[in-house]
């Protein structure tokens, strides 16, 4: 009987059966959620937990497996959330997300690793870490988490004040390069034995940056080209060609000793910025791709963790995690933001509370396991006890945060048309509600004065959608969809109808 079932837990058929009803418990998980308020990726990791070695059973103890598929997850990640931001948005605080992606980082793994330093030598019967070690440990958790950032802000629909949420983005989608540096640099003096060259180090962390940046730019811009000129014939194709220039530009620039990461995300940037065909199938894909990626990264990562293992530590990783949330953030985004006058100090402070940990910081954990440094275990059972305290406190309180400071914002006003122009039509569309001014001269369609070339498309009444005539009978409040090539004329002519309330996107 045992025999049976070892070999239908090593079958092919089990692993898939396994791996299905493990996804259909998250996405279960992920709309109880929604409903009471729980970051998803919270609960993601709760079900990897529930499945693992403590739970059902589910023995993975892969470090390098998860190192791996966490590469993989990051860089569509990475790629699709700078797909998503908007450069108008991000420009006019480049120089402060820059400097909290960098000195940021530096500063918390500074601040955080000589706490560490001083908490580990005072706690009873606890592992004794030297300094290196503690500022290793502080710089595997000193990046904030893409994932855990884009997801929350997004799924909540938290809309902020004084260009909050491209600042968090950017800084959470720029920052893993960073404190990869830092780790990577902080792993080899450790395990040179404090024979590692910090001039060398500097210049291969530039070497990095500027690869990556320009790497990522480059390949974004060819991507638009080869995405804009190629016919394939299919139209399916289009996102999966765009998902291998995202592995490419990972793989080329890392192999050419740029910074992989800041390449997705800049390729990302530069991608979803310019104007390229198929971007509503292209969005799609990527943002359904993106949540498997995450749903299973944040699996992965439950059911490698032994929850018997977090008891031991959970001292240090509450007091670390405390530490680093209500002091070292703070003082970091306090001190690199000091000399811009770009957000108040109440948004300072809530740049501050949104430092959420995730992901990134327990793939970074893994470095040293699969090194083999000492303390090693300490350290990936430390960052996994910070990450769900992390996503248990900040990530439940972002929108109440917002509200507290009074940094919340009214939501971006909702199209009634979900409709796109091809890229190479050069019009303007338009939705507006009909009001009683603009019927003051009859409520007809033929009626009303619009300017040449400007056609209504569509009306919405109620739940009801149709195409007018000129005989078309309007009432106040319809909705209306118009297409026009010459948009600034027609905001001339709504101005003139006394109409406020409308929005224009321009193709």
């Amino acid at each position: 009987m045992l025999e049976h079932g070892l070999d239908f837990f090593h079958s092919v058929e089990s692993i898939i059966l396994t791996v299905s009803i493990i996804l259909f418990f998250s996405i279960l998980a992920g709309k109880a959620g929604y409903r009471f308020g729980i970051p998803v990726l919270l609960l993601f990791l709760g079900v990897g937990m529930l499945f693992g070695t403590d739970g059902l059973g589910i023995e993975f103890n892969s470090h390098e497996t998860v190192q791996f598929i966490g590469m993989f997850s990051l860089s569509i990640i990475l790629f699709s959330g700078g797909m998503d931001t908007r450069i108008n948005e991000i420009r006019p605080i480049l120089a402060e997300g820059t400097v909290l992606a960098t000195l940021g980082v530096l500063l918390t793994t500074a601040i955080t690793g000589g706490f560490i330093y001083l908490l580990f030598s005072l706690i009873p019967d606890f592992e004794t870490l030297s300094f290196t070690e503690a500022l290793l440990l502080a710089a595997v958790m000193s990046s904030t988490d893409s994932a855990s950032v884009f997801s929350i802000l997004r799924s909540k629909n938290v809309f902020l004040k004084e260009r909050l949420r491209p600042t968090l983005e950017m800084e959470s989608g720029s920052n893993d390069p960073m404190a990869y540096m830092l780790t990577i640099l902080l792993i080899s003096y450790v395990t040179a034995h404090g024979e590692a060259v910090w001039y060398d180090a500097a210049i291969s962390f530039v070497i990095q940056m500027v690869l990556g940046a320009a790497g990522g730019y480059l390949i974004g811009v060819l991507a638009v080209k080869i995405i804009n000129r190629i016919n394939i014939g299919n139209d399916s194709l289009y996102p999966i060609l765009l998902m291998t220039i995202v592995f490419f530009t990972f793989a080329a620039v890392s192999l050419c000793k740029g910074n992989g990461y800041l390449a997705v995300y800049i390729a990302g940037l530069t991608f979803g910025n310019r104007k390229h065909i198929h971007r509503r199938s292209i969005s799609t894909f990527f943002d359904g791709f993106t949540w498997l990626c995450q749903i299973i990264i944040f699996l992965m990562l439950g059911l490698l963790v032994n929850p018997h293992e977090l008891l031991p530590v959970a001292v240090a990783g509450l007091s670390v995690g405390v530490f680093l949330m209500l002091i070292a953030r703070p003082l970091s985004v306090f001190i690199c933001l000091a000399p811009f006058k770009s957000f108040s100090t109440r948004a300072k402070t809530y740049i501050s509370w949104v430092g959420l940990r995730g992901a990134v910081p327990i793939i970074f954990a893994t470095y040293p396991m699969i090194e083999g440094l000492e303390h090693a275990n300490i350290f990936f059972n430390i960052v996994f006890f910070i990450t769900i305290l992390s996503l248990l406190v900040q990530g439940t309180t972002v929108t109440y945060a917002a509200k507290l400071l009074k940094l919340n914002d009214l939501p971006e006003k909702k199209a009634y048309f979900d409709i796109e122009l091809p890229e190479d039509i050069k019009s303007a569309m338009s939705e507006i509600t009909v009001t009683s001014g603009m019927l003051r001269n009859g409520n007809r369609l033929m009626d009303i004065k619009l300017p040449d070339n400007t056609l209504v498309v569509m009306v919405k009444r109620g739940a009801n959608y149709f195409i007018p005539r000129g005989n078309t009978v309007f009432t106040e409040n319809d909705k209306l969809l118009l297409i026009s090539d010459n948009d600034e004329e027609l905001v001339r002519a709504y101005s003139s109808l006394g109409v406020k309330d409308y929005t224009l996107k321009k193709n």
